[in-house]
Order: structure tokens, then C-alpha cells, then sequence
């Protein structure tokens, strides 16, 4: 039987609230604190924890779920108030607070600074979920002060709430981030920002690509506008290479230079394919079977019920709605040699797939 610990979670927003459901799923103790009291209630309503007792003993772990501009103070305050034996952060940013931390005097043996790379577009403690970090990584970035005591306790926490953990540098974390997480949602909120002042006659004819493109470019500008100052050296580097690209690339169409951008094209197609796909491997080569549904209770689920009846396992899955018309097109990605068979289970059940 796995031993349960007593964890207090400082900030009940969605990644908070999503710790705490996830520790209570398997019988942690869950005390909750936040500024905002009404988010405290929330998160206890659904079942996160009770809100933090006044003059509460110390905790096993101190989940601190702030932005990066709050994790030094919030750190000292915690520690002065002795709240747990050991402290971690699930900040984006690892170097700017760390810095800060040291120089206001923080106890750095007893803190792992950490990093759940998983999220949504909405936030607040409505938004969280248990499962949220399944599967998903979560970077430690413990420092030379750090114990080995207080790292293996972050890192159970960390697997307790299903993800997997990356020890890494936190220099190097931040600059990791800026590539796959920071800048690419500035680049997603510049193309988003296109579509501000477009016509309607554009907007009508808007597939799946540009949903796709700008689909981060929808979350809360005030909580990125501090994970983007934190880190505003390494996601500053990344905008100039996009922008260096991009103007390349626009300098070349105007001269008819079809080279330049067939070699962007592939570039972007090469680095692509390198994304991890499931269970961390190199992404493979998926067919795609497209298959035509109405858009009515239920046709998901028997389209998937075809597909196992059919002994093939979905990769994955993607939903492209029809405008104006109660229909869509659902995208099932499977192993090449698995296409044909599910094409013609999907046939023979009476379901429209084309090709």
C-alpha cells in the first residue's frame, strides 16, 4: 500500500487544482490556499481538498502553482511560515525565480524547482482535470543545493500525478521551452491577430488549418504576458529566427524565388517528423482515413467501436466541422497496413469514406 502524504497546494488555478485532484485520486491529503478565496471554494467544491487550516503542522510538499514572477516570495513566505519539509513550483519559467529565490534568501536544499508541461486553453480550477498530466513530461531543475531527499520527494509527486520527469538544467529549460512552448504561441498569436480586422468573406472560407495554427493563441493573455517577460531573452532569440524566416521567405515569393521556400517547407516538414510521438518515440508515418459522419449523439463512439471490431488501434483522431451543414469529417490516423482494413470495415457498416 502506498503510503499517503500531506500536500499543501499555493494557488488553485488550473494547474493547482489539477495537482490537488490528481494527489487526492490516490489518497493524499490535500490542504488549499490561494489570494482569491472563491477560487479556494471551487476547487474544494470539486473535490480538490479543504481549504489550508489556520496554524496547519508541516506539510509533506508545498506545491507552489504561481506565476513565475510570485515563486521567490511566495517560496520565502511559505518557508518562514513553515509550511512542508520540502517545496517545488510548477512554473514555466525555472531561471528568473531561482535567481530570485537566492537573493531573498530562500532555503534552496529543501526546494526543487519543477515544471508540468501539459495545459489548456481555459484556465482557472473550472478547467482542471485529474488526468491532466498523463503521460506527460514534467521537468526538475534541481540545483547544487538541492538534496537528494528533497528530489526524490518532487519527483514521486511528480509520477504520482501520472507524468514522466525530466531532470534538466534550468538555463537549458528555459531555452527548451522558448522553442517549443513560448514562441510558438507568440507566433500563433501574431497569425491569430490577422484575423482581427479580416473580412467575413474570409472567415467563411477558415478550415481546419487556421484552427489548428491559432488554437493556443486563445488563453489568457494576462498569464502569458508574465511566463513571456520571465523568459524574454530565450523567446526573444526564437521570434527573431521565425522572423528571419518568414521575411526571407516573403522577400522570396515577391521574386518569384520558389527555391527559398521549397527549402522552408521542407525544413519545417523535417523538424516535424522529429517530434515525439506516443510514448515518447519518434513519430511514425500514420495513414489517414477520412470518413464522412453526421453530427449527432453517438457516431464517435461507433465509429470506434467499427474500429475495434475491426482489430485496429487508433493513433489519432481529429474533427473537421462542416460550416452551415450537420455534418463533419473525422481524420482516424492508423498504421499503414491497418487503412484498407478499417476503410472497409467503416464501408461495410454503411459509413461514407472516401478514396
Amino acid at each position: 500500500m502506498v503510503e499517503s502524504r500531506r500536500v499543501v497546494v499555493i494557488g488553485t488555478g488550473l494547474i493547482g487544482t489539477s495537482v490537488a485532484l490528481a494527489l487526492r485520486g490516490r489518497g493524499d491529503e490535500v490542504w488549499l490556499a490561494d489570494r482569491d478565496a472563491a477560487s479556494v471554494r471551487m476547487a474544494a467544491e470539486l473535490g480538490a481538498g479543504v481549504p489550508l487550516p489556520e496554524n496547519a503542522g508541516p506539510a509533506d510538499i508545498a506545491v507552489l502553482a504561481v506565476p513565475p514572477a510570485a515563486v521567490a516570495a511566495t517560496l520565502l513566505d511559505a518557508q518562514k511560515r513553515d509550511l512542508a519539509r520540502v517545496y517545488t513550483d510548477v512554473a514555466s519559467v525555472k531561471s528568473r525565480p531561482l535567481r530570485e529565490a537566492a537573493e531573498l534568501g530562500c532555503d534552496l536544499t529543501c526546494f526543487v524547482a519543477g515544471h508540468p508541461l501539459a495545459g489548456r486553453e481555459r484556465s482557472g480550477p473550472a478547467a482542471a482535470r485529474a488526468d491532466l498530466f498523463l503521460g506527460r513530461p514534467w521537468a526538475l531543475c534541481p540545483t547544487p543545493e538541492t538534496t537528494g531527499p528533497a528530489l526524490d520527494a518532487v519527483t514521486a509527486l511528480a509520477e504520482s500525478c501520472g507524468a514522466q520527469t525530466v531532470v534538466v538544467g534550468a538555463d537549458e529549460h528555459d531555452r527548451a521551452v522558448a522553442l517549443v512552448s513560448h514562441g510558438p504561441h507568440v507566433a500563433a498569436a501574431a497569425v491569430a491577430a490577422r484575423l482581427e480586422a479580416a473580412p467575413e468573406v474570409a472567415l467563411g472560407l477558415a478550415g481546419q488549418g487556421i484552427r489548428d495554427v491559432t488554437r493556443i493563441a486563445g488563453s489568457d493573455p494576462e498569464l502569458w504576458i508574465g511566463i513571456l517577460s520571465s523568459n524574454a531573452a530565450p523567446v526573444a532569440d526564437v521570434i527573431d529566427a521565425v522572423a528571419a524566416d518568414l521575411a526571407d521567405t516573403a522577400a522570396a515569393l515577391r521574386e518569384g524565388g520558389e527555391t527559398a521556400v521549397t527549402e522552408l517547407l521542407k525544413r519545417g516538414g523535417a523538424g516535424r517528423r522529429r517530434l515525439p510521438g506516443k510514448h515518447g518515440d519518434r513519430a511514425g508515418t500514420y495513414a489517414v482515413v477520412p470518413v464522412l459522419i453526421p453530427d449527432r449523439p453517438g457516431e464517435l463512439a461507433l465509429l470506434f467501436q467499427a474500429a475495434g471490431v475491426a482489430g485496429v488501434n487508433i493513433e489519432d483522431v481529429t474533427i473537421e466541422h462542416s460550416p452551415g451543414r450537420p455534418v463533419g469529417v473525422v481524420e482516424v490516423s492508423v498504421m499503414p497496413a491497418a487503412a484498407q482494413r478499417l476503410a472497409d470495415e467503416l464501408r461495410a457498416r454503411g459509413w461514407s469514406v472516401p478514396g
